[in-house]
């Protein structure tokens, strides 16, 4: 078996199967199309699976030999982004595939079309897990909850992200990293109660507004002030709602963001802070202010050994030449910590940004986008993940 000419045999399919999910994008666990979609495909492909985590899928190749079992995941909800790209597949419900799940999936499917096709030389298992609820929804925690490593136990779990998020990997490159790849992320929300008045005579009230403001400010401080300069973390809040009319001192108002940090250190004293800022500020204004830490992901942090093995793997595919090693974590988080903090495992990047193409929005951009001709690449990578895991030699697998 030659492993490139296998997955570029399948580009067509691939880039089939990433435009008709992107036509279709659902978010959270409301994945009904999208799952269907999967299970149709595995259907075809023979491959056994289950429904979890309400929309999420575990599917399971059984090789012919005794053996461990490893895992390969892919996200699938998208966001809910009204789309605005001239792409002819473009979505038209108002959400949109803005982080390249669609891409995650379709690229998970391909792998999965040809490691199922040579799996009589398998010695163990290949799990595939099509989860739901990774955009905040924390569908990792779900899909574990629901057994997703049990039965037969998984001893580790390997996944993609496509884009640019590392901007040193360019287009059909693959980047790695043997610690930290991507930040914890943990969401809080702020109620401050004062009390209102007409606007005309605002001593007659407490400004619940000004005292958001004047908190949403100090919070700034804990990255700029307060942490290592030398450690990553940032701070954001992206909501904020009060007030019913222009000339009514409002007394409610409710902040919602979240903040990042590679260190649980960092994340503990920022939650202490977040806090302690918020009720201060509140009373020194003669108003209250209700601290809420919501749900949050871990750090994802790649296992070194792991992480080794996949940068093996991706040389023979790419050459050694386009394996590139991420220096730097980003601070956007991923989900897929959580099943790294079972197991070991980790993620990989491969890079869809095209500038020659004009491909160049961020990820969560009405415009995002990918350069579809590499998306084999990340077939096959998985697929030679797989075949050097178990320690099979692809030039002796007969397809």
């Amino acid at each position: 078996m030659n492993i490139i000419s296998e997955a570029k045999s399948i580009q067509d399919e691939i880039v089939k199967w990433r435009q008709q999910l992107h036509k279709v994008p659902e978010i959270g666990f409301e994945l009904h199309q999208t799952t269907a979609y999967v299970q149709k495909r595995l259907d075809e492909m023979g491959i056994g699976y289950r429904v979890a985590a309400e929309t999420g899928i575990v599917a399971i190749i059984k090789g012919d030999k005794p053996g461990p079992t490893i895992a390969l995941r892919a996200d699938m909800d998208a966001l809910p982004l009204e789309e605005k790209s001239e792409l002819p597949f473009a979505a038209k419900n108002g959400n949109m595939h803005a982080c390249g799940h669609d891409a995650h999936m379709a690229i998970l499917l391909g792998a999965a079309k040809i490691i199922n096709s040579i799996r009589q030389y398998l010695p163990g298992n290949v799990k595939l897990l099509f989860q739901p609820g990774e955009e905040g929804f924390g569908g990792a925690a779900k899909m574990i909850e629901d057994g997703c490593l049990k039965d037969p136990a998984v001893e580790a779990v390997v996944a993609l992200h496509v884009g640019n998020i590392f901007r040193d990997v360019k287009t059909g490159q693959i980047g790695y990293c043997e610690g930290p790849m991507l930040a914890a992320t943990t969401a809080f929300e702020v109620v401050v109660r004062g009390s209102s008045c007409h606007g005309a005579k605002p001593n007659q009230g407490v400004d619940s507004i000004v005292i958001a403001a004047e908190i949403i400010l100090a919070l700034q401080k804990i990255v700029s002030r307060e942490t290592d300069p030398l450690n990553h973390a940032v701070l954001t809040v992206g909501m904020i709602n009060g007030g019913t009319a222009m000339n009514i001192v409002t007394d409610r108002v409710v902040l919602k963001g979240d903040f990042r940090t590679l260190t649980s250190e960092d994340r503990d004293y920022m939650i202490k802070r977040i806090t302690e800022i918020a009720e201060g500020v509140a009373v020194a204004g003669r108003a209250e202010a209700e601290v809420n830490i919501l749900s949050g992901y871990p750090p994802t942090t790649n296992d070194p050994e792991i992480a080794r093995k996949i940068a093996a793997s991706a040389a023979e595919i790419v050459s050694a030449d386009n394996v590139i090693e991420i220096k730097k974590p980003s601070m956007g988080a991923e989900d897929m910590s959580l099943y790294m903090e079972k197991i070991p495992g980790a993620m990989f990047a491969l890079g869809t940004g095209n500038e020659d193409k004009k491909i160049t929005y961020p990820h969560h951009h009405p415009q995002f986008d990918l350069d579809e001709d590499v998306l084999w690449i990340g077939a096959a990578v998985f697929i030679r993940f797989v075949c050097d895991y178990f320690l099979l030699d692809p030039a002796g697998i007969e397809v």
